[in-house]
């Protein structure tokens, strides 16, 4: 049955496979919801980091499959969205309407299928919903879009996604202070010991640059012109024993207070009217080179950035001693040529890394390799104990 947007049909089958076809990358995810129209937790948000739910699976980037009878019983509506996955155009106006078709699992049999229209700007939508009546399932044909991407789609339905100052004004009066270094050594922490850097010890004057874990670099270089835009590769690869590994390369940027001003990572792509831009999401962390990239414009970011951050999480709970070879490495975004590397010896049990810190210096930028473990399993958790780095640094500097 061809659904117009509003229209529904009944499902008959016990299980369905929903599929959204985009002629551009897109990534399909499902909440599961409550008759409240919430999620329990963030585990009823199935999307690629977490693919697997009580009843659903994202089993590609295109398509989740419902089996009905193992939806447990609170849970009163399934919603499917489709986001643009960043390698094509940034609005659904321009990609052209995904088409969404729901079929019987077993036969392969079309039961529905719905091409939302009027889309513009928006850069995730609504593609349809799955809700019980009585003692069986119905399909709904939605196409409502969200300029505010996944991200607000996820807001709305109840998962918690940090905000960042709204546009056109100033962060809030930072509540954190310097701290002196004693005080930040013991101060409580899911980092055991943050480094003890201080003022850069090396510098660009003899080209490229293979840090050690607290020690930093000067980027700039004497007699060459600043650097405007970099890019921050984050790369990993599983351990011969692990399997597939899924992390995920973020940055917090925070003010010379320890502020946190924003986060970028899978749920908000870019951050200051896109002076700091994520690549998106690499599943598998297989093969060579960085696996996800976020690239920054120095020149554009607010005055009041002093600190960025870049971190490395587990989502879906994998540790990192099943990883191996993890690195970051800062590039010229103008040139592609590598400037600094930093790489890990070995991995530990957790689900969180800090990796490496961007701040801003007199003549310019410094970078700090990090390579401190943490249990955040998301950035929201990596950013109460990364201020601890922001202040040392703004001790020791000042």
């Amino acid at each position: 049955m061809e659904l117009s947007k509003g229209a529904n049909t009944p499902l008959p089958s016990p299980e369905v496979r929903i599929t959204v076809a985009a002629d551009t990358g897109a990534d399909l995810a499902a909440l599961l919801l409550t008759a409240a129209g919430k999620v329990r937790s963030d585990s009823d948000f199935v999307f690629y980091n977490q693919p697997v739910a009580p009843g659903v699976e994202v089993v590609s980037a295109e398509a989740v499959r419902v089996s009905f009878a193992s939806v447990p019983a609170e849970i009163d509506r399934i919603v499917l969205t489709a986001s643009l996955d960043g390698t094509g155009p940034t609005e659904w106006g321009q990609a052209g309407p995904p088409r969404t078709t729901v079929t019987d699992e077993s036969s392969g049999a079309l039961l529905a299928a719905f091409t939302p229209t009027g889309l513009g700007p928006e850069t995730a939508l609504i593609a349809c919903e799955l809700y019980r009546r009585g003692d069986g399932w119905k399909v709904r044909a939605v196409g409502q879009g969200y300029a505010q991407g996944l991200a607000g789609i996820a807001t709305d339905f109840g998962i918690t996604v940090d905000d960042e100052p709204a546009e056109g004004q100033s962060p809030p009066p930072a509540e954190v202070q310097p701290v002196p270094p004693a005080e930040v050594r013991s101060a409580p922490t899911t980092v055991a010991d943050p480094p003890r850097f201080g003022r850069p010890t090396v510098d660009l004057s003899k080209g490229h640059v293979t840090l050690r874990k607290s020690e930093t670099v000067s980027l700039t270089k004497p007699g060459a012109p600043a650097l405007t835009r970099v890019r921050m590769g984050l790369g990993w690869d599983p351990a011969t024993h692990g399997g597939r590994i899924d992390l995920d390369a973020s940055v917090i940027a925070y003010d010379d207070r320890a502020k946190k001003l924003t986060n970028v990572w899978f749920l908000r792509r870019e951050a200051f009217d896109g002076a700091i831009k994520h690549s998106g999401d690499n599943l598998t962390g297989h093969g060579d080179g960085d696996d996800e990239v976020i690239t920054v414009d120095l020149t554009a970011l607010p005055p009041e950035v002093y600190a960025l951050i870049f971190t490395v999480n587990s989502f879906a709970g994998h540790k990192f001693d099943q990883v191996g070879r993890a690195h970051c490495r800062l590039l010229d975004d103008h040139t592609g040529a590598e400037l600094v590397r930093f790489e890990l010896s070995k991995g530990e049990p957790t689900t969180g890394v800090f990796l490496a810190m961007l701040t801003r210096a007199a003549p310019g930028w410094n970078m700090t390799a990090l390579g401190e473990y943490s249990k955040g399993a998301t950035v929201r958790k990596m950013v109460d104990p990364g201020k601890q780095f922001v202040s040392t640094s703004r001790a020791s500097t000042t």
